[in-house]
């Protein structure tokens, strides 16, 4: 007789289970990330934004490696350096590593849930008074049958969350590498400027004693005497606020290296040259690569089934549970129980979550359009300064020649008496100004150059080249 029970029961989980496979098998009706991102994408990548970027004319493939194209080795090892040591980026690592747990988290929810138990009842504590007792081992199956696809909508947007996670992840390894190419430069420039003033100090006392000593045969005025010592004093001055920036520079840089700040980083001797001119006129989808572009979509598209999640809802819930057990008489006991839970009354409770999840839609949407605006913006303002500083760059230099020329004119009028020190110094500034200015543009295009780099989205590890 037991045998009999025990095959209906058997009988009856194994109909169950069919049952169980063929509606899990209509669950899974989710939308997919494109279906849920396609809309913003046409309506900011086509809609808000030119086929091509307008800042220049020129058109090619864009090499993702930008970091190659400076030739520097220092800088290679700086990166590579920066990549496993900064602090920042650890903390980043580790948010994609909870973001992956959370993620395997939730995808229980869509598996059986099987547990096994076992239990040791004594006869005498039951009052029977006979000796010895009952043990049992029994394993136990319960699943959610995720019908109208609410669970798997969940776990979709968990995997969205993560995604974006990741993407965050990229972008921060991207901003860290730019930012340490950028440092690297700034401690170039500053060295290459403290050079230059300490160039200036040695001029101006140089100056001074040229000017003393005219001043001591009657050559020249008092006045002029005072202004060749305030010349040398403003140059010590300029000199020491030259090498404040300097330290600035490598502190900050050493910082992102995760190094104690103690200014120990040897700057080199003179600036790397401008990589030749990127391709400009590049179609808008290239930016689809750049990571808080990628980031910002996976959260659109996180909130989509989020929403889809709070509708569902409302339709019922289908449960079921499969127990099969052993005792001590090596008896078999099987039972199968379904059930299901359809929400009549919830006090507004489902609805808030459609409202929440709506209102987080709708910011997600607004997030990442203004990422891509801000994205455009970025291009095509780095794209028109690489314009402007080049032709800046060819004027200062013209600028820095001519001041020469005619400070080392007014130099020989000064040394034959024809005028007085504060002429010489007026044309002597104008040229160390133009000087100044043109190490400042040469990192200025070095800077702007990774900026861009950086806007486009591009990878600076060795990859294939993009042909977008």
């Amino acid at each position: 007789m037991k045998k009999n029970y025990r095959r209906a029961y058997i009988s009856q989980a194994i109909f169950f289970s069919s049952l169980l496979f063929s509606v899990h098998g209509c669950s899974n009706q989710v939308a997919s990330h494109d279906e849920a991102v396609t809309s913003i994408k046409s309506a900011v990548l086509e809609e808000r934004a030119p086929q091509y970027f307008a800042a220049m004319a020129e058109s090619g493939p864009v090499d993702d490696a930008w970091l190659r194209s400076f030739n520097d080795p220092v800088l290679d090892t700086l990166i590579d350096e920066v990549l496993t040591s900064n602090s920042g980026l650890k903390i980043a690592d580790a948010q994609v590593d909870r973001a992956n747990g959370v993620t395997r988290q939730t995808e229980v929810d869509l598996k059986p849930t099987v547990a096994l138990g076992a239990g040791y009842q004594d006869a005498e504590y039951r009052g029977t008074g006979s000796n010895g007792g009952d043990d049992a081992v029994g394993l136990g199956v319960s699943w959610e049958v995720d019908v109208w696809g609410r669970v798997r909508s969940g776990i979709d947007g968990g995997q969205e969350k993560a995604a974006a996670t990741v993407a965050d992840f990229q972008f921060a390894r991207q901003s860290l590498a730019a930012a340490t190419a950028n440092g690297w430069f700034m401690v170039t420039i500053s060295k290459l400027l403290h050079k230059f003033a300490e160039e200036v100090v040695a001029l101006q006392e140089k100056g001074l004693e040229v000017t003393e000593a005219k001043y001591s045969i009657g050559q020249c005025t008092e006045q002029d005497a005072h202004l060749a010592r305030v010349a040398v004093a403003s140059a010590r001055e300029a000199s020491q606020k030259a090498l404040t920036a300097h330290g600035n520079s490598l502190w900050n840089l050493e910082l992102l290296l995760g190094q104690y700040p103690s200014a120990d980083i040897e700057a080199a001797d003179k600036l790397v040259a401008v990589p030749p001119p990127i391709p400009a006129s590049i179609h808008s989808d290239i930016l689809e690569r750049r990571p808080d572009l990628v980031a910002a979509e996976d959260q659109v598209a996180a909130a989509f089934f989020k929403q889809k999640d709070a509708k569902l809802l409302h339709l019922p819930r289908f449960t079921f549970s499969f127990g099969i057990g052993i005792n001590s008489l090596n008896d078999a006991i099987a039972g199968l129980a379904s059930g299901n839970f359809a929400p009549l009354f919830t006090g507004s409770e489902i609805e808030g979550q459609i409202e929440v999840a709506t209102a987080e839609q709708k910011e997600a949407i607004a997030a990442y359009a203004q990422t891509a605006l801000n994205a455009f913006e970025e291009v095509e303002r780095r794209l028109a300064v690489e314009e402007y500083l080049l032709r800046r760059e060819d004027y200062l230099g013209t600028e820095v020649l001519e001041n020469l020329l005619a400070y080392e004119q007014t130099k020989q009028q000064y040394e034959i008496g024809q005028i007085g020190l504060l002429d010489l110094l007026t044309m002597q500034n104008k040229w160390i100004a133009s000087q100044i200015a043109e190490l400042d543009i040469a990192g200025k295009r070095l800077i702007n150059r990774v900026n861009l780099h950086l806007a486009l989205g591009g990878s600076f590890e060795e990859a294939a080249a993009s042909t977008l």
